[in-house]
């Protein structure tokens, strides 16, 4: 048994020298100023939680993810983990309480709860009037207006290791993952990625929120942040480009998890993902094990490049 199961991912943390640059490039992006301080920037989206990234003043680097408790009992059992930081009260939006770990590799990984309620805001709701909904716009035109995304909520992050086997171990036995799917090379037993999701029970979630792959060097490949329709990819795209930022794959969909998905640089090199239409599964999903290559390859967009699958941000 796991010590707990996490319900959900929280928030990414990276670290970053200029904080108004990284504040530009995520507004940019589509997320909301939540709160700022002298030494770190809090960013959210239009769903109700306090804030979904974190960027700290310092040199750039990935410093970890968040994911959120079931409740207070669940901060009891991680404090007592090797290494564990015991419950602490941060200065943070939301407040509650988190317990910070070490995962394998040395990245910080927070497990959180106990946050005051947040509210939700406003999101472009732009009914679309598709095949076998035909109708369901009527008399309202569709004229989205240029500009960014808005994002919703984080949906995974992804990370590479060199050992994906102790990796797994730690946050499925940590944290309650479950497999959804995996890709292998040369035969199904020598496994090089793996999508893993929450443990809801018969309750459905997303196809994964979190995603490990093998690599030479342990580090960050994106963190992946949910908008409402694939009209608002394409106006993220439009709007990121149109400020210069640098592109790094799609707009494309996934085969494993289905999501379309557009993939951009920060101005120092971390990946950030836009994603609409999720697959959503629940306990009795059985995992299948792809092909290297296979699991990328989805019904339409560009093969995945090769700076993309071996990208890892210390």
């Amino acid at each position: 048994m796991p010590t707990v199961k996490v319900t959900d991912i929280a928030w990414g943390r990276l670290r970053s020298p200029d904080l108004d640059k990284s504040e530009e490039f995520l507004t940019d992006f589509g997320m909301v100023r939540a709160a700022r301080t002298a030494k770190a920037l809090y960013m959210r989206g239009t769903d109700p939680h306090h804030f979904l990234h974190v960027t700290e003043l310092g040199e750039p680097r990935y410093v970890g993810m968040a994911f959120y408790a079931e409740n207070e009992e669940d901060l009891a059992k991680l404090a007592k983990l090797p290494g564990a930081s015991g419950i602490e009260h941060p200065d943070e939006p939301g407040g509650g309480k988190r317990v910070r770990l070490k995962e394998p590799d040395g990245y910080e990984i927070a497990v959180v709860a106990a946050q005051t309620p947040a509210s939700a805001l406003p999101l472009r709701t732009i009914p679309l009037n598709l095949a076998e909904e035909r109708g369901k716009r009527t008399g309202a035109l569709n004229r989205p207006k240029r500009g960014p995304s808005q994002v919703m909520r984080i949906g995974h992050g992804v990370i590479m290791t060199p050992d994906l086997a102790k990796a797994l171990k730690w946050y499925r036995d940590t944290l309650g993952f479950l497999r959804s799917d995996e890709v292998y090379v040369e035969n199904p037993d020598k496994i090089v990625a793996s999508f893993n999701r929450c443990d809801r029970g018969e309750t459905f979630v997303d196809h994964h929120v979190f995603f490990c792959m093998q690599g030479p060097r342990a580090g960050l490949n994106h963190f992946s942040f949910e908008v409402r329709d694939v009209d608002d990819v394409m106006m993220g795209h439009e709007h990121l480009a149109s400020k210069g930022y640098r592109h790094t794959w799609g707009i494309g969909r996934h085969h494993l998890g289905s999501q379309i998905f557009d993939y951009w640089y920060d101005p120092w090199g971390r990946v950030h993902e836009h994603w609409t239409d999720s697959d959503r599964i629940n306990v009795h999903h059985q995992p299948t094990v792809v092909k290297a290559g296979e699991g990328t390859k989805g019904p339409w967009g560009q093969p995945i490049p090769k700076e993309f699958q071996e990208h890892a941000t210390p």
